[in-house]
């Protein structure tokens, strides 16, 4: 599922992708801003695959609701899917379509960042004033963890069936520098619904160093090379909060694999097409 305001600058990459891969393994559905006027049409295996959107905007709920909608869509669509990842424009796939499908189809449970000692965790609770989450979200109950996700097909139900917490999530913030839903809402949904069938990681792997602005590092074209993908490759996801108090799910052995990648420029389509079967897709 690809959340976009525009066309996908790395669709050539994702269409070698899942050039040699079996139709029946995977849908793919497409989220675009309309009010964003693009010119590059999708074609290929892209083709016929946008669904009805609405506009999105950073500091809003509005990018929650996308994904609920490309959640809503992919579970109507077809009964057979039973994991949905999430992924932005800028995201890559690291591995092989095999070893991505077979990676997601063994696990018995969600990948999603949960994160519960983040600084700034309390402004970001409160950033709809101070008592605006309450009585459905306890500041004890708020978790924060990428938005970048994938679900199986149980808690993407829960996810298009709560109103609960939606109905908080989804009142405006009192400022922008502390409001980011999309971050809150997805890990405080499951982590209160089934923490135990969570694994508390994210599969997309970021680079936090040297970020601006709220964004992660970008991966420029100078910079891709065989090198960066086995180092992404080789990088632990973080799991919950053990780095501070010690994971609450026991999680300190586990090692998955991250399964795509982001943040890269445009420009580095190139590069990363050059190497595409030698390195990116050889397991």
């Amino acid at each position: 599922m690809f959340l976009t305001t525009s066309a996908l600058p790395f669709a050539p990459l994702w269409e070698l992708f899942f050039t040699r891969a079996p139709k029946n393994l995977y849908n793919i559905y497409v989220h675009v801003d309309p009010s964003f006027n693009y010119t590059t049409a999708f074609h290929g295996v892209f083709a016929r695959r946008i669904i009805p959107s609405k506009p999105t905007r950073r500091h809003s709920p509005t990018l929650i609701s996308a994904a609920r909608r490309l959640l809503s869509h992919a579970l109507l669509h077809d009964e057979s899917n039973s994991m949905f990842a999430l992924l932005s424009p800028t995201c890559i796939p690291i591995h092989s379509f095999t070893y991505t499908y077979r990676t997601l189809i063994k696990s018995r449970k969600s990948f999603i960042e949960i994160l519960k000692n983040e600084p700034g965790a309390y402004d970001r609770w409160a950033a709809r004033g101070e008592e605006a989450m309450l009585p459905e979200v306890e500041y004890e109950d708020f978790r924060i963890g990428s938005q970048f996700w994938v679900v199986k097909r149980k808690h993407a139900r829960v996810i298009v069936r709560d109103r609960r917490l939606w109905s908080k999530f989804k009142l405006p913030c009192l400022r922008d520098d502390t409001c980011y839903p999309e971050e809150h809402y997805f890990p405080t949904l499951l982590n209160m619904v089934d923490r135990r069938g969570c694994i508390p990681c994210t599969l997309t792997h970021v680079d936090w160093n040297g970020s601006h602005g709220g964004h992660p590092r970008m991966y420029k074209g100078s910079e891709v090379g065989p090198e960066l993908i086995w180092t992404l490759r080789k990088d632990r996801p973080r799991y919950g909060d053990e780095d501070l108090n010690g994971s609450d799910w026991s999680m300190n052995r586990r090692r998955d694999p991250f399964l795509f990648a982001r943040k890269f420029y445009p420009g580095s389509l190139h590069q990363l097409i050059r190497m595409a079967h030698k390195v990116i897709f050889k397991d």
